[in-house]
């Protein structure tokens, strides 16, 4: 005889996966049919600024280059929202990674990093098991807005740790900046999709 209780287990597992599997293509088609006006914009912004630029005044250009940048801008969260509609069904790879290499070459990857900022990181960052693909994807994420939010004061720093991580098998790492800070009542929002904080 059937247990009812692994039934319902097995049914409601079977509805997340339909509706995670009709949110992906959502997320998808969206995505794909934003993209054609998006270029449309930032074609027809450019014709206008090379065609008309020199006789517009510098306030206008002014728009128009919000214009391109704003649309830019958007297809950088388009692809995001596509990367976000995959994540749910990649398959992780686990495998030996060197996590100060990796660090080391997120860091270095980081966009918008001047020469005023200052990378302070452990000397003793471990091996360890992780899919290395999307470990390098989160990390240039999380590095990425500690330079973009610390990138205003006169001497940026992003520090990297090991953290004090008590659970056996695992490695906990911290990021940290002098940046601008946000309030930790709000930390449960952190990582949110497309989420804003103050």
């Amino acid at each position: 005889m059937a247990d009812p209780q692994l039934e319902q287990v097995a049914a409601l597992q079977a509805e997340l996966a339909a509706l995670r599997t009709e949110m992906q293509a959502f997320t998808a088609t969206v995505s794909h049919d934003l993209r054609a006006p998006l270029r449309h914009i930032v074609s027809f912004a450019q014709l206008v600024q090379e065609e008309a630029g020199p006789q517009l005044d510098a306030e206008v250009r002014g728009f128009l280059a919000t214009m391109v940048d704003s649309a830019r801008h958007m297809g950088v969260m388009l692809d995001g929202l596509t990367a976000l509609s995959r994540a749910g069904t990649e398959t992780v790879v686990l495998e030996p990674v060197s996590l100060q290499a990796l660090v080391r070459e997120a860091c270095n990857a980081v966009p918008g990093a001047g020469p005023a900022l200052r990378w302070h990181m452990d000397g003793d960052l471990p091996l360890v098991q992780a899919d290395a693909r999307l470990l390098r994807h989160a990390l240039g994420h999380v590095l990425g807005n500690a330079v973009k939010f610390s990138a205003g004061r006169e001497k940026p720093v992003v520090s990297i740790r090991r953290g004090a991580c008590s659970e056996a098998g695992v490695v906990e790492l911290e990021v940290c900046d002098n940046g601008v800070g946000f309030d930790p009542a709000l930390q449960g929002k952190l990582f949110q999709a497309f989420g804003r904080l103050h």
